[in-house]
């Protein structure tokens, strides 16, 4: 972090100083966690859904914490004020401290690039942190810190040498972006694809397109709107910016391939990877075999590169880079091979019907037979899309059409509020031990532990709230026969 004295912290945010502050003493680091808050740093006791931050103050201050960013006075067990700014809201003052931060990165010479988009972000986000770092000190979102508190959290990682900044945009209602944007200014804006994930929070995927714009809206005339051309709700963004425009998509990049990205001759091989040929403005073409599992992960590599590419990297840097480079967060088409033969893949950190559809597809893609005529069993343990309104019996029940008509050989479904999808697995001809319904993550586990048999592969997908992350992880430590975890959380 570049370096703030307590009394600029309380300038910034319009805050002040409680008595025992020390108006001279520099913050080295700012976390909303009281554990990780480290000898120099600064706390942002903000409330939460369940406790209160302020709660913890005693314990940052005992791991080093130098300063609390807080709401009301508080005191130690000594009773002496603990020394802190005092805001109105916590969260704001955070965004106000991110902004004054990034204003004073970007006299520094430092470049900012938005990412938004209804899934992808993440993988994205990771992809672009690995190509930039190799041209400057870089920084990237920890795990998907992408909103109020996230952005900030992810602004006060850089420092004085930090070249490129890459924050990650996530929303649940139309002005969220704005929020993020009038906070950090991108230069360089990359929209990945507008799909319906929160559309019951939204109130429609038009209202997703709307907020999701927000993003190239705030660019400036001298930026670059990275827009994906294979969504035409994407494409339609580039009506609503001054910036100018890239393009990336697969095959023909039609009347404009002198300013976009392009996979030609799009495969994946045996073990699920893309495998493709990358070809830039430039008219140079390199071949790339991804360590990502999925064709659905070919628009995240292509927007990565795009916005490598617009920031000045050779395209045969971004190659070599990207050839064979997986995603560095967790749960995202998370391959791993079980001693036994058992293949697990957990992708259940996010879901809407769109990643769902495509991790099905993945896994179908996976079972077809090789050459001599040998095929893998597939398994898809399903848990709930949540925030999709309305409509979420409608998506859950053609979710449990589509994995029969992929010709998924097993489906679990887990909970309640996906039970439609097993619903109609069954309605569409699924029946007896090829679809099984289970009310929760230790139902589901001990069916598995049962059933599962060496050569199959398990793929986990639902919304985070669902918790079918940690159950692939633990059935991802198992052998047949075993299931001795101590940790049943959901």
């Amino acid at each position: 972090m570049i370096e703030l004295n307590a009394a600029q912290i309380a300038d910034i945010t319009g805050g002040y100083l409680t008595a025992t502050a020390d108006p001279n003493s520099v913050v080295l680091g700012v976390d909303t966690d009281s554990r990780e808050c480290q000898p120099g740093w600064m706390f942002v006791a903000k409330p939460g859904e369940t406790t209160d931050g302020h709660h913890f103050i005693g314990k940052a201050r005992s791991n080093g914490a130098v300063l609390v960013l807080a709401e009301r006075e508080t005191q130690d067990d000594d009773a002496a004020v603990d020394p802190a700014v005092i805001v109105e809201d916590a969260v704001l003052a955070m965004g106000k401290i991110a902004a004054f931060v990034v204003a004073s990165l970007r006299e520094r010479g430092t470049r900012v690039v938005g990412i938004t988009g209804s899934a992808g972000k993440t993988t994205t986000k990771d992809l672009l942190a690995a190509l930039l770092s190799t041209a400057g000190p870089t920084v990237a979102p920890v795990g998907s810190f992408n909103g109020e508190v996230g952005v900030p959290l992810t602004v006060f990682r850089a420092t004085e040498e930090t070249k490129y900044l890459v924050v990650e945009m996530g929303a649940t209602g139309i002005g969220h972006i704005k929020y993020l944007t009038d906070m950090v200014h991108p230069e360089i804006g990359i929209e990945l694809f507008v799909g319906s994930a929160h559309a019951g929070e939204f109130g429609g995927v038009e209202n997703i397109a709307i907020a999701k714009r927000e993003l190239v809206e705030s660019l400036p005339a001298v930026g670059t709107a990275i827009l994906n051309r294979d969504d035409q709700r994407v494409m339609e963004m580039a009506g609503h910016t001054v910036a100018s425009i890239m393009t990336f998509g697969v095959g023909d990049a039609g009347s404009s391939p002198d300013n976009s990205v392009t996979a030609e001759d799009l495969n994946v091989d045996a073990n699920g990877h893309p495998t493709f040929d990358l070809v830039f403005p430039d008219g140079s073409s390199h071949s790339i075999v991804s360590g990502l599992i999925g064709r659905h992960h070919v628009g995240n590599i292509l927007a990565a590169a795009t916005a490598a590419f617009a920031l000045g990297l050779e395209s045969s840097v971004i190659s070599q880079t990207l050839n064979g480079l997986a995603a560095s967060s967790r749960w995202r088409m998370e391959r791993t091979e079980r001693a036994d033969g058992v293949t697990i893949i957990n992708d259940a950190y996010n879901a809407n019907p769109e990643s769902m559809r495509a991790a099905l597809r993945t896994l179908a893609e996976l079972g077809v037979p090789d050459e001599n005529g040998n095929a893998r069993r597939t398994w898809a343990v399903l848990g709930e899309m949540l925030e999709l309104g309305e409509d979420s019996i409608l998506e859950h029940d053609m979710l449990g059409r589509i994995a029969v008509r992929m010709n998924i050989k097993k489906l679990v479904v887990v909970g309640l509020g996906a039970k439609a999808a097993f619903n109609s697995a069954v309605l569409e001809g699924s029946w007896g031990d090829e679809a099984f319904f289970v009310n929760d993550v230790n139902e589901a586990e001990a069916l598995l532990s049962e059933k599962l048999a060496p050569g199959d592969i398990v793929l986990f997908k639902s919304s985070n709230g669902a918790g079918l992350r940690y159950l692939g992880d633990r059935i991802a430590a198992l052998s047949p026969q075993q299931n001795n975890s101590e940790d049943a959380r959901p």
